[in-house]
């Protein structure tokens, strides 16, 4: 099955100015993209409607983060049901980030893909590693954990057709590090085989499994070719020129 490849940008907290935002998105706006390539970005949560009357219409918007209610007294949060009336497709779930710095358990982020596959929201989902989890040969379980979690609350296989994966090796994440492309490959092909037991074979081969950490425009070549790596969530190129060299790895 042939799948189309997907490249996202996870802005995290950056830019921090209107200006800075601006440029960003006129570098995106001027280049020659890939047609073939599904493009998301994922700004801060206050530029994320300004930028949707900005940008190509090609490129869609996503959001970093949502909550697994609809609305309510919870302070700070987004609910998907808000995000859907804005027009935005996409959340980001499940970052390392939110992990480790908010406490945030699989569980939870199982609850909360739900919530957002439940408001008609696409789900780009993150799994991966620790380096000490790696290095104790725990990855596939690690990540095979934290996808039983979803699995659990997913009891409807067709939920998985608006799921992206996204393998991010902890370890990777911003340290500029990068797992080479047979680590990518290997991690990729077990998250495939986890779907396959735990899902279905059809859902296994239809959805698209993205690598992120550290990606650049010169390592993103070797992992494009790997027959189980379908695209990139890409954190701080995302944020220069470059990012349109990683769009466009397969042009």
């Amino acid at each position: 099955m042939s799948r189309r490849f997907f490249v996202g940008g996870n802005f995290k907290m950056n830019p921090c100015s209107v200006s800075d935002k601006k440029t960003i998105i006129d570098v995106l706006n001027n280049a020659d993209l890939d047609p073939n390539t599904e493009i998301v970005i994922a700004p801060p949560a206050l530029y994320i409607i300004p930028i949707k009357s900005l940008v190509r219409k090609e490129i869609q918007l996503s959001a970093q983060n949502s909550y697994l209610k609809t609305s309510g007294a919870f302070t700070g949060e987004i609910s998907p049901t808000q995000l859907v009336d804005a027009g935005i497709p996409y959340v980001i779930l499940g970052h390392s980030e939110r992990r480790t710095l908010f406490h945030e358990t699989s569980e939870l982020v199982g609850l909360k893909t739900k919530a957002a596959l439940d408001a008609t929201l696409k789900v780009i989902l993150c799994v991966g590693e620790t380096l000490t989890e790696r290095e104790a040969g725990q990855t596939t379980a690690v990540v095979n954990a934290q996808l039983q979690a979803v699995v659990d609350i997913l009891k409807d296989p067709s939920y998985w057709s608006n799921v992206v994966i996204a393998y991010e090796p902890v370890w990777a994440i911003g340290t500029g590090k990068v797992a080479t492309a047979e680590q990518a490959q290997e991690a990729h092909a077990d998250i495939r085989q986890f779907l396959k037991t735990h899902v279905s074979e059809s859902v296994a081969e239809a959805t698209r499994v993205i690598y992120g950490g550290s990606v650049t425009a010169k390592n993103c070549g070797e992992l494009a070719v790997q027959p189980d790596v379908d695209g990139f969530l890409v954190g701080g190129a995302s944020l220069k020129p470059e990012f349109v060299e990683i769009i466009n790895v397969n042009k």
